[in-house]
């Protein structure tokens, strides 16, 4: 195998599935164009092809006969992934890969999380559901200390999740925080996507715009996000709740004009709702570390969320509040402290600022310098 830091190399990148609302999507892509700035190139691994507006022209192999993850991580393993690149980097659980990048976290943990607040039966009908098996026991080849494969933890508390189920050594775990890139816009350019966005949605100049992206709503505290906002609306404040993304179901509203679902959108319309809102707020249950909010961070909101968003880790150069869990009392505190517009517009060059330190680049050099090291050549750096 050759040294993933020289030009030329083909990284295989490994995803099942696809959403256009996906976090781990917006990471691969941000990746590969990573990659393919630094000269390498890049062939993917997953069940389906990609839109082509997406994927482009890029190399992509269909893995077939994948209806589950158990199912997939089979017949990826049939397909001897390894023969068609230099190195194979996996954002899905799988048998085994030179590098698994933990991104949705660990399912034991997610699994234990959600029988603290759930009801038991439904617990026990997962019990049933052969899905979760799979995945615990594909966590458990890639986690084990047997394994030979590395793991990336993309927060450190992930890390010592990993450990904690799984015993997984030291040497075989690295943090890298995620990367983002915010769009290079002056004060005029950010005016006017904020009326734009605004005048779309018939919002108010004065109307403070809290904003939730994603999907896997129920995970991301969704109904505890509608809540808060209410609260804030009974007490005579001018707000609004803008969600991004699509589910199953939504939760239910006492006040349905407060809460606006906009579907899943695109980037160029992230952007702009980015600009046209003034808090993110994402209370989740679990989120390793989301995209989402380090995009809105990008783009200068300040961030309500949990200790349970690896995000937190950027904490105190990043503005916002922390929460203990989705049902903390403190939640509507921490969101009423981002009506006054004077923090929110001091938090907004800070926060650009404190992303910049995390740009897509150096996700990816950091990542290339492990491979490096995986494969005999440079050392890596081993901190977010």
């Amino acid at each position: 195998m050759g040294n993933p830091t020289a030009a030329g190399m083909k990284i295989g990148l490994i995803r099942r599935g696809y959403s256009e609302t996906g976090g781990a999507e917006r990471y691969l892509l941000r990746f590969a164009d990573g990659l393919e700035a630094l000269g390498h190139s890049c062939v993917l691994f997953s069940d389906r092809l990609w839109p082509v507006e997406v994927w482009k022209d890029r190399e992509a192999k269909v893995v077939k006969h994948a209806r589950s993850p158990g199912a997939f991580a089979d017949s990826l393993e049939q397909m001897n992934p390894g023969k068609h690149c230099d190195f194979l980097f996996s954002l899905e659980r799988v048998w085994g890969c030179d590098c698994y990048r933990a991104g949705d976290g660990v399912h034991a943990a997610w699994l234990d999380r959600r029988a603290a607040f759930e009801a038991k039966w439904r617990g026990l009908a997962r019990g049933l559901n052969s899905k979760h098996r799979e995945l615990i026991a594909l966590e458990r080849a890639l986690y084990s200390p047997e394994s030979r494969t590395h793991i990336i933890a993309n927060a450190d508390f992930i890390r010592k999740e990993i450990q904690h189920y799984y015993r997984t050594p030291d040497d075989r775990i690295t943090v890298i925080h995620n990367g983002f890139d915010p769009p290079d816009l002056d004060a005029a350019a950010r005016a006017r996507l904020r009326d734009k966005g605004r005048a779309a949605h018939a919002i108010g100049p004065d109307t403070v715009v809290f904003l939730f992206v994603g999907s896997g709503w129920e995970r991301k505290g969704l109904a505890q996000a509608i809540r808060a906002v209410e609260r804030l609306s009974e007490e005579g404040n001018d707000v609004r709740l803008l969600v991004a993304g699509r589910d199953k179901g939504a939760p239910d509203t006492r006040v349905p004009s407060l809460t606006w679902f906009l579907g899943p959108a695109s980037a160029t319309e992230l952007a702009m709702l980015y600009e046209t809102a003034d808090v993110f707020l994402l209370p989740t249950w679990y989120d390793p570390f989301s995209n989402a909010s380090l995009e809105a961070a990008g783009h200068g909101l300040p961030v309500v969320t949990t200790v349970s968003n690896g995000i937190c880790e950027l904490w105190p150069d990043l503005e916002g509040s922390v929460v203990s869990s989705p049902e903390d009392p403190g939640l509507v505190d921490a969101c009423r402290t981002w009506l006054d517009p004077e923090p929110r517009l001091a938090a907004r060059p800070r926060n650009r600022a404190a992303c910049a330190l995390h740009s897509v680049a150096k996700n990816v050099q950091r990542s290339l310098d492990l491979f490096a090291r995986l494969t005999g050549g440079a050392p890596a750096e081993t901190a977010g």
